[in-house]
């Protein structure tokens, strides 16, 4: 997993290891460059309560604002099952289980490539 993170822009590799702190789920990258989208990537990641999905956009925003990058625009409000954070260049989902699915953005943007990221400790649990 460290392999993937380490070829990625900055901004997306603290924005993965922020949402896997607060123990998101299906973290997932889509890349969206040549594609004529509005932006470069989505990064996608599940949280199994609207709690949870608060704590996960909470812990992106702060960490990407140590390193000087700030939200543009956030959409969704707390408590709810998907929230938007849009940084310019790349754009993260946080999605209850129940919206991921029902959404299914990885269908919608199925011509993009697509990088998913295990939970920290994945590798260890299975043996």
């Amino acid at each position: 997993m460290t392999g993937k993170k380490d070829s990625l822009r900055p901004e997306l590799r603290v924005a993965i290891e922020a949402a896997q702190e607060k123990q998101a789920a299906e973290v997932t990258l889509l890349d969206l460059e040549g594609l004529g989208a509005f932006t470069d990537y989505f990064l996608l990641c599940t949280g199994f309560s609207a709690r949870q999905v608060d704590a996960i956009c909470d812990e992106i925003e702060q960490q990407l604002a140590r390193i000087g990058i700030r939200l543009t625009h956030r959409e969704g409000a707390a408590g709810a099952e998907w929230i938007l954070l849009d940084f310019g260049s790349f754009i993260v989902h946080v999605f209850t289980e129940r919206a991921r699915h029902y959404y299914d953005l990885e269908r919608l943007w199925r011509a993009a490539s697509r990088t998913d990221f295990a939970e920290p400790g994945a590798a260890e649990a299975g043996g």
